[in-house]
């Protein structure tokens, strides 16, 4: 690609280095879908309308005829796209407050994580994550599985989870982790974000939360493997230490890592964008996991 070839986004030049950051991004992930590739690369650059919300779909026609020109090698086209309907949080009164449940862990076992599947399940999901985590619902980037954290002596919906994409780059990760930018752009896949655990505010039950992490942990990985076709060796998290300690994270062997720089998830060109500064945790899911995410 010469030094003069030259896109255009919205109206705007795309540059080659946002070119490459984009070819990137799309080997790194080759198994998400065009909508979420989509996203990513619009949360990466800020492409957002007037009233915040994602150009997902000028971003996915922009990356098509990319992919027409030969420029980029989309994954295949999927037929069953989510409708944009999907995506709305409706209010309803499934998600109200429920009465208090104040009772010991064993009384709850054994915990179940239930996979989100279809429209109806994730209507329920976005409601709650809506309604009662303090960063609400925002659609997240890359690949993501969701679940419900059920009790299966009672029945009782006890809270969510979320995991998707992990961050691009954090210093404190990759520093620990000891992997070279080459191999951070092989092996990033192999990192899950846990980017939503909800428990809700009516579940007041001691060592619920360091419990369900530690069945997630167990959980997820092959859900991810059977979804996505590989298995994650790591999974991180960031929390919001003006807002919480941290400490079912730590009750549950997660090492604490660092702090982020405050620029967000997604920032490839070390622009400050104002996010929080947060506390990184990660949690190794297997062992040889450096050198699962060090080999090219």
């Amino acid at each position: 690609m010469g030094s003069k070839y030259m896109e255009k986004f919205c109206g705007q030049i795309v540059r080659k280095d946002q070119l490459d950051e984009i070819i990137e991004i799309i080997e790194t992930f080759p198994n998400v879908s065009r909508t979420e590739l989509a996203c990513t690369i619009c949360e990466l650059y800020s492409w957002k309308r007037c009233n915040g919300k994602l150009k997902s779909v000028e971003c996915r026609q922009f990356l098509e005829r990319l992919d027409e020109k030969g420029v980029v090698k989309l994954p295949a086209s999927r037929k069953q796209f989510v409708k944009k309907s999907a995506t709305r949080v409706y209010k309803t009164q499934k998600a109200d407050i429920q009465p208090s449940i104040s009772v010991t862990l064993k009384e709850l076992l054994p915990l179940k994580l239930i996979r989100v599947k279809d429209q109806k399940q994730r209507q329920l999901w976005y409601e709650y994550i809506d309604r009662y985590h303090y960063l609400g619902y925002q659609l997240p980037f890359g690949a993501q599985l969701r679940y419900f954290i059920n009790s299966d002596a009672t029945g009782d919906l006890l809270g969510c989870f979320q995991f998707s994409s992990p961050a691009w780059k954090m210093a404190p990760r990759d520093r620990w982790i000891g992997w070279s930018d080459q191999q951070r752009k092989v092996n990033l896949q192999k990192i899950i974000n846990n980017s939503r655990f909800l428990i809700f505010p009516w579940v007041k039950v001691k060592n619920l939360a360091s419990s369900v992490l530690a069945l997630a942990v167990k959980t997820v990985p092959q859900d991810w493997q059977r979804i996505y076709g590989y298995r994650p060796v790591l999974i991180e998290t960031l929390i919001d230490g003006k807002r919480f300690k941290g400490t079912c994270y730590k009750a549950a062997n997660w090492i604490h890592m660092g702090k982020t720089t405050g620029r967000g998830r997604m920032d490839r060109g070390n622009q400050k964008q104002g996010a929080a500064v947060k506390d990184i945790y990660v949690y190794p899911l297997t062992f040889g996991f450096r050198q699962k995410l060090t080999g090219v």
